[in-house]
């Protein structure tokens, strides 16, 4: 097998750098399974006329490359890509997918302006990204544009609730002004032309995203209220075929 290779940008991003406690979270056994082995698992169940294998994936903020196994694995692409916006972060997926012993091109680029052609790709894996975003609007457009007619984009992400949590304030960072609702994230999906099916779409209430971590349920039996708002939304979004 050929080693992963990261193709190199002279262009510069704009971001947020992340602390030091959420690049190190990021490897742990916590993130790998709790936040991200649920996450797939739960937009894998939402899409629609599921098929074999989808050519050409995606991974929009491919971090330390955890993900990279997982989506060759559930999706057998020919092509498998992560993109990241840190190069640093490159370099850990291409020793991940190594050790994986799985070939993946790795391309340092922002999700506001992808270096796809239109229509060229199956599956768009954005999973805990967004929200790290500045320029959510262009990319949300970029995902539309770069996908197939019937290429499906699996959307994983912490809603405002959680992102503006104290918690969360405290060990990570993020763009504060752009953070978003669940329905405004829907709502923003929706509007760019993707088709989202309500049956696509779950808003899982896992103890990680809770601001007592889930203590109270845990060790008081008290249920947390079904009217609340939602801390993270997954869902299964198509661009249409005409």
């Amino acid at each position: 097998m050929t080693a992963p290779t990261v193709a190199p940008s002279a262009t510069s991003h704009p971001h947020v750098p992340e602390t030091a406690f959420g690049i190190w979270f990021l490897q742990t056994k916590v993130w790998t399974w709790h936040v991200l082995e649920r996450a797939i698992k739960d937009v894998e169940r939402l899409i629609p006329a599921r098929r074999e294998s989808y050519p050409v994936v995606v991974d929009v903020g491919c971090g330390w490359g955890r993900s990279l196994p997982k989506l060759q694995r559930r999706f057998a692409p020919q092509r498998l890509i992560g993109l990241d916006v840190d190069p640093n972060m490159l370099e850990k997926s291409a020793a991940e997918a190594a050790a994986a012993g799985i070939q993946v091109e790795l391309i340092h680029g922002s999700s506001s302006s992808l270096p796809f052609e239109d229509n060229s790709v199956d599956l768009l894996f954005c999973h805990q990204t967004f929200h790290h975003l500045i320029e959510q609007e262009q990319a949300i457009q970029e995902f539309f544009r770069v996908l197939k007619p019937g290429g499906i984009l699996l959307f994983a992400e912490s809603t405002r609730r959680y992102i503006h949590s104290w918690i969360i304030r405290l060990l990570f960072r993020h763009p504060m002004d752009v953070q978003k609702t669940a329905p405004e994230y829907l709502a923003l999906i929706r509007n760019t032309g993707f088709e989202v099916a309500d049956e696509a779409i779950s808003y899982p209430y896992l103890w990680w995203s809770r601001e007592d971590l889930g203590l109270v349920e845990t060790c008081l039996r008290i249920k947390p209220p079904r009217d609340r708002e939602e801390t993270l939304i997954n869902l299964v979004a198509t661009k249409p075929q005409g």
